[in-house]
């Protein structure tokens, strides 16, 4: 259709050259003919066509000033400009070439011969103006990449965050506990872990931690607690020692879930780190803890820090066998416990950041100075 023809400019003072010209081009081009520079530049005002063929000898004014005019104006500047010339010398050629010109053609010019470097200038107009869009995409893609890779890691991350939750606190709530238990702890963990940072304690352990991946991991602290019956984790009152036996079990069942897990995706940091926490937090510094019996520094500090942060909470939480301990009491069971429950130096740190923990007391609870802990797993 005519419409889909792209629109040439054919300027040259000869009206049989333009009669000519427009003959050979308008089986696949629109082409408007112009006399004159002055005529074209009246042509420019209402059309942008995709090539201009020029002549270079014309009165008034010549094509090389002409050209000179097209390459000054932000409007024209870009269209593709051939001379289609009866001047056969190269220093003339040069001279077209320089000003910006495109091609230099002479005539008496063949018509397939025209059409041919025609076409070719056209798609290498527009494969260049191609490149330049799809530059100008990857430059943004590339400067906005930074932006897209946080937002999709952040959307990740919050995801795998609430996933960790979710399947933490349905062990909750399967142990009677209101769920927050998951909150608290990992509130814990985070005082703790950033005042370890501020004391440069352990640096050796802690420098290559990652923050963000420990917060998220230490949610899987009690995952073990998926494998243990009803029967146990929502008796009310003292569990037999037989019992007690199968509750502690726990801790080795949250190892091995997270094994299996780590077999089925191939591992990762905050897998390892899962690990660690559910092996580890009911070890003692005396050794007299589960599973394995662990002394001193052969505990993971992990496992000592959260230690801590969960026997604060245990005791400052209503269960349905005890009723919840005060902070300040809460505060001088863990103290009187250093060196033989906990790690003399995690139970140091935690005094100092003892307030911080005070508002993880679970709301609603009921607490009361009390000196009676019927449950040996707390």
């Amino acid at each position: 259709m005519e419409n889909e023809k792209v629109l040439i400019i054919m300027v040259d003072d000869n009206p049989a050259n333009l009669k000519i010209g427009k003959n050979v081009l308008s089986e696949k081009y629109r082409v408007a003919t112009a006399p004159s520079a002055k005529k074209l530049f009246s042509l420019l005002e209402n059309n942008y066509p995709a090539m201009i063929l020029l002549d270079i000898n014309m009165p008034d004014m010549d094509g090389y000033e002409t050209i000179k005019i097209l390459k000054s104006k932000p409007d024209s500047k870009n269209i593709p400009v051939i001379f289609v010339t009866g001047r056969t010398e190269s220093d003339a050629e040069l001279e077209g070439l320089s000003l910006g010109a495109i091609d230099y053609i002479t005539k008496p010019f063949q018509p397939a011969l025209l059409l041919k470097r025609i076409e070719n200038h056209l798609q290498m107009v527009t494969q260049q103006k191609t490149l330049k869009i799809k530059t100008a995409e990857l430059q943004y893609l590339n400067s906005n990449l930074e932006n897209i890779v946080k937002e999709k890691t952040i959307n990740i991350s919050n995801l795998k965050d609430a996933l960790l939750k979710t399947m933490s606190k349905l062990v909750d709530f399967r142990d009677g506990i209101t769920g927050t238990h998951i909150d608290r702890t990992q509130y814990g963990i985070k005082i703790m872990l950033e005042e370890i940072k501020n004391s440069n304690l352990y640096p050796e352990e802690t420098d290559e931690w990652d923050l963000e991946l420990l917060l998220q991991s230490c949610q899987l602290h009690d995952i073990g607690k998926i494998k243990i019956g009803d029967n146990i984790l929502k008796k009310q009152g003292k569990l037999s020692h037989e019992e007690f036996e199968e509750m502690k079990k726990h801790a080795t069942y949250g190892e091995e879930i997270i094994e299996e897990i780590e077999l089925l995706t191939k591992g990762s940091e905050l897998l390892k780190y899962a690990k660690i926490f559910a092996a580890s937090h009911h070890e003692k510094w005396d050794g007299t803890g589960y599973p394995r019996r662990l002394k001193g520094n052969d505990i993971p500090l992990l496992g000592r820090i959260m230690a801590i942060a969960d026997v604060y909470d245990a005791l400052t939480s209503a269960r349905s066998y005890k009723q919840a301990f005060i902070h300040e009491e809460a505060v001088q069971i863990i103290a009187g416990a250093s060196g033989t429950q906990f790690d003399p130096a995690m139970v140091k740190l935690f005094i100092i950041v003892s307030e911080q923990f005070r508002n993880l007391t679970a709301s609603g609870n009921q607490q009361h100075p009390t000196k009676d802990v019927s449950r040996k797993e707390l």
